[in-house]
């Protein structure tokens, strides 16, 4: 059985690696679907669970200069995204502090009606 740092509550719509299953966040957190990662689609999160957090760096985005930080599972190390560390500019401060997880590394799971999942049947 796998055994993951923290579990969300069980019944709740959550997102969870596509690679080993571990919870990633609660549908609650997703802040937007409009973004963008390196690999496609992306979510921002508000908040995020079994992610680890590697050292921030600037990097020049579709929205400016920000420092960010890769953020990988905790459970299979797979890089997942990044977490806004800091904004240059101040249309893009409310993003300090979140989290992207990009739709190619993560599941639906738990709590999401048939209806949903007949019409989406994955992420996107």
């Amino acid at each position: 059985m796998l055994e993951f740092t923290a579990y969300l509550p069980p019944g709740s719509r959550t997102y969870s690696c596509v690679h080993c299953r571990a919870n990633l966040a609660n549908h609650n957190e997703l802040i937007s679907k409009s973004f963008q990662g390196s690999q496609g689609k992306a979510y921002l999160f508000n908040s995020v669970v079994n992610i680890g957090c590697g050292p921030a760096e600037e990097r020049v985005l579709l929205t400016g200069l920000h420092a960010v930080a890769d953020i990988y599972c905790e459970c299979c190390k797979t890089t997942l995204g990044w977490k806004y560390e800091h904004a240059f500019e101040l249309s893009q401060k409310y993003k300090e502090g979140k989290f992207i997880i990009e739709l190619a590394h993560m599941v639906k799971d738990n709590g999401w009606d048939n209806r949903e999942y007949k019409r989406n049947n994955s992420i996107n």
